[in-house]
């Protein structure tokens, strides 16, 4: 037979074979979003952090809802006038302040209704709370009353959990209490923040490292905190760094942390000190700038890595990474010397496993490829900026894709109430059946295979990544 045909004959097979598998009513193509999504609420799920209170899971009152950080951006995006988050952990707002920035929230909720924080905290109110109103000025006392009954049911608080299949939640060591909810909950360490840049500050790295120096664990400095409280140490030389340094790392609860969470900021250029470069910054902090900063900062950090590193079998360098300070909250940014920097520290640290939270869509290719290229890297879910549908289906897809399903985590809520882990539960899921959904009608997976895949990132890389204990 003459090539040609032989070509030709191919051809038409394949054209063949390709109709069949593709044919319309087949299930290949009809396999839809929603089903999918039902048979992911059987599959079971690890949240691997947030900033769950033990003891008080639940939100205190209405603000906890409306007033969640993400929703308070759309309000002042929208023109409230105030952008400031509420009274921060350990200490909590008292009524007359909530019920204030209620008030002052409510005209403002008709601009944000497209948006979708908006649709999370309508999942909250209709699925858990019954309310089908929108809130005003004459309902939202009630509402109120009605989240503060629940305030304290613990009981309801885990069953919102289980009715998700969550089963185990990470939060800060510095929030667990009185470990009333150690069967529920596993920990991290959030302390020192030596590579995040904080708005109009300069010796950051310096300041975290005094105002953890001879303490125990405890919150981290809020986001936007403008003035600090003093510290009862200040460093004043090399050593001093050092001391400081191996203080934090010696004081690290290994026997109760998963993980220490940091940020690792772009302003920051990664590169590698020499001692008498920091003996020199270190006389210049009361004039620091920008080059400064770089100084302590990079310098810190790589010490601290280094001593880490010894403890590598006891912990994960876990660190968010793409939002910057503004006044209030962060913007999204994020540059590729930055990239190239994280891509030499992790490879400069072979025995110290690292995993990133990513608040930049357009990075997240970049950041797949360093994984395929770090063994002892590893990427979590859709942080601060990424958790916007779109965003999140887009770098579901990518991860599927690009890593294997043991590289990558598929879920964190960042929540500071359990109300709020139920709505981004549910929308991810969302958008991780819609993501499931296609690949399975374009052939890619069979409707198994994805299920499979789902319950590894979900479930199963939690575990192998991070150590979390999965309740029965």
């Amino acid at each position: 037979m003459p090539e040609s045909n032989r070509s030709d004959k191919h051809v038409s097979w394949l054209s063949v074979s390709l109709r069949a598998l593709y044919k319309p009513g087949t299930a290949a193509m009809n396999t839809g979003a929603k089903e999918i999504e039902e048979a992911l609420a059987e599959v079971p799920m690890l949240d691997i952090h947030t900033h769950l209170v033990g003891g008080k899971l639940g939100a205190r009152g209405l603000h906890d809802v409306l007033l969640y950080h993400m929703v308070v951006s759309d309000l002042y995006a929208a023109g409230c006038p105030t952008g400031a988050r509420l009274t921060q952990f350990p200490n909590w707002p008292t009524r007359e302040e909530t019920h204030a920035r209620i008030r002052e929230a409510i005209p403002f909720l008709p601009h944000i209704q497209n948006t979708s924080s908006f649709w999370g905290m309508h999942i909250i109110l209709r699925d858990l709370y019954g309310w089908h109103e929108a809130i005003n000025t004459d309902n939202w006392q009630k509402l109120d009353s009605l989240i503060r009954e629940r305030a304290d049911d613990r009981a309801w608080h885990h069953s919102l959990l289980d009715r998700l299949n969550i089963r185990r939640t990470g939060t800060e060591i510095a929030r667990r209490g009185n470990g009333e909810d150690d069967d529920r909950l596993q920990y991290a360490l959030e302390w020192g923040f030596f590579t995040r840049c904080q708005w109009g500050e300069f010796d950051t790295a310096l300041y975290e490292l005094e105002r953890c120096w001879g303490k125990t664990p405890e919150s981290p400095s809020p986001i936007g905190s403008g003035a600090r409280p003093t510290a009862a140490r200040t460093i004043q030389s090399l050593s001093d760094v050092h001391t400081a340094i191996m203080h934090y790392v010696n004081a690290i609860p290994y026997q109760q942390v998963l993980a220490t969470a940091t940020h690792v900021s772009t302003d920051i250029d990664y590169r590698l000190v020499s001692d008498g470069e920091m003996e020199s910054a270190l006389k210049r902090r009361a004039q620091a700038g920008p080059a400064e900063r770089d100084t302590y900062a990079a310098y810190v950090h790589e010490h601290f890595l280094t001593a880490l590193e010894k403890h590598g079998d006891k912990i994960i360098f876990q660190f968010s990474f793409g939002a910057e300070p503004l006044p209030f909250e962060t913007g999204s940014r994020l540059n590729q010397r930055t990239i190239a920097q994280l891509a030499e520290m992790i490879g400069r640290h072979p025995g110290l496993r690292f995993q990133c939270f990513l608040a930049s869509r357009h990075a997240n290719q970049s950041l797949c490829t360093l994984v395929r290229e770090l063994p002892n890297f590893s990427l979590a879910g859709y942080w601060w900026h990424n958790f916007f549908p779109d965003a999140i289906r887009q770098i579901m897809a990518e991860r599927l894709d690009m890593l294997p399903a043991n590289k990558q985590i598929g879920f964190f809520s960042d929540a500071y109430c359990v109300e709020w882990t139920y709505a981004k539960a549910i929308i991810v899921r969302k958008q991780l059946a819609r993501v499931l959904a296609e690949k399975i009608n374009q052939g890619q997976y069979s409707r198994d295979e994805a299920l499979a895949i789902a319950r590894a990132i979900l479930f199963d890389a939690p575990q192998s990544l991070l150590g979390m204990k999965p309740r029965s």
